[in-house]
């Protein structure tokens, strides 16, 4: 669905850009803020395996009422509501799969975010080619019948998954025949390993708030200032938006091969120092769009090559942080926290899409080459504060938690 919404607004709504970024950084920012109240829903009461479901059906209904124009911000709401109960359980169940310890956990999680960006690939190619061609409303259907598609998924699969928290602990009470015991105060350890979790999401803000801008700036760089042109066909403008799910499912054997290989030889990274570089990737996959910039700026348009090579090198960049950052979650988290932790990892992605809202009104107010130079500096930044703080992040995690070297 995000792969029509900043057209949707501008083309059939008639928002203004800046309008229309103010709102997608709002819808954007809100999916990632009720994921913390929707993980400490799923850790207390109603757990992981629920919540999910709960999650998925709400936001079918959600991409169902956008094909209403007069629904458009009540639809928002709806699929705010339900990714809260959807994204940090659907992530939790990936960790529980792995005991602790278990060093596969960052590569099950970079196998996991290929899953996610199968449905990425498809969904611009299918979502877009019918919102653009025949209508915005039949790709908001597209995306609710692909929620409840994958609800059926989720239900035929449950007998591979683990129990989540909510289930052991009834499993336990059962076999005890007594009441579950309160749980215990956390010890300093885990609160130094809480605290470690802040400060990263805190930097995080950042990488996502420029990450995030393929969705609103650049998906505007690819329908006003590329040329689109392959051999006398233009390609939808939403298309581009299946660019970055495809490197990702194309790259990430290769990345997790050269981690195996930096294993072998023992100068794999560790997890805040691979997290660092990612930001430094990110920072510049912009400075390759600086000469593309100068071109459009003299009354030309961008070439399509410049375009993908700096998706690529943001998609590496993406690879480094995103799946590394949710399995540190689940392997720094207490137990009985995890999902309402996760929410909070996701938090840093609610002020980022903010943020990246905010910095899309600047879009039209700047040079698109001093826009780039901004960005490339802001995820630049944030990496070399990573490297600067990892010594004391990892005194605070842990060395059982962090046996790769720092760079």
């Amino acid at each position: 669905m995000r792969s029509i919404l900043v057209y949707y607004m501008m083309k059939q709504l008639m928002f203004s850009q800046e309008k229309a970024s103010s709102y997608y950084g709002f819808y954007t920012a809100f999916t990632y803020m009720t994921p913390f109240l929707g993980g400490i829903i799923a850790d207390r009461w109603v757990g992981q395996r629920k919540a999910v479901i709960l999650g998925a059906l709400i936001m079918a209904a959600g991409e169902f009422m956008l094909m209403s124009q007069g629904l458009f911000i009540p639809a928002l709401i709806v699929l705010i509501i339900g990714n809260g109960f959807f994204k940090p359980n659907i992530s939790t169940q990936v960790g529980n799969l792995y005991s602790e310890g278990d060093h596969r956990r960052d590569r099950a999680f970079s196998i996991f975010y290929v899953g996610i960006n199968l449905g990425s690939l498809f969904s611009p190619l299918v979502c877009g080619t019918l919102g653009e061609g025949y209508g915005w409303k039949w790709g908001f259907c597209a995306a609710g019948v692909g929620m409840l598609a994958g609800v059926i998924v989720q239900l035929f699969a449950q007998r591979h998954l683990a129990p989540d928290n909510i289930m052991k602990q009834a499993a336990k009470a059962k076999a005890s025949e007594a009441p579950a015991k309160p749980a215990e105060p956390l010890t300093p350890e885990d609160w130094k390993k809480i605290g470690a979790l802040v400060v990263l999401c805190v930097l995080n803000i950042v990488f996502w708030a420029t990450y995030e801008q393929q969705g609103n700036t650049m998906a505007l760089w690819a329908d006003q200032n590329t040329n689109r042109m392959i051999f006398g066909w233009e390609m939808p403008a939403s298309w581009y938006q299946a660019f970055n799910p495809l490197m990702i499912m194309i790259f990430t054997p290769v990345v997790l091969g050269f981690w195996r290989w930096q294993e072998k030889r023992k100068s794999e990274p560790s997890s805040i120092a691979k997290m660092a570089l990612g930001c430094l990737l990110l920072g510049g996959s912009y400075l390759i769009l600086l000469p593309s910039a100068t071109g459009v700026a003299a009354g030309g348009k961008a070439g399509l090559f410049p375009l993908t090579f700096a998706t690529l090198v943001l998609t590496l960049g993406e690879l480094y942080l995103s799946p590394v950052g949710l399995s540190l979650v689940t392997k720094l988290a207490p137990p009985r926290m995890v999902s309402m932790l996760m929410g909070m990892w996701f938090l840093s992605s609610f002020f980022g899409n903010y943020l990246c809202g905010y910095l899309g009104t600047f879009w039209e107010k700047m040079p698109h080459h001093s826009f780039f130079i901004l960005l490339a500096g802001l995820s630049c930044g944030a990496g070399l504060a990573m490297f600067a703080l990892i010594k004391p992040l990892k005194r605070a995690i842990g060395h059982g938690h962090e046996e790769a070297v720092d760079v």
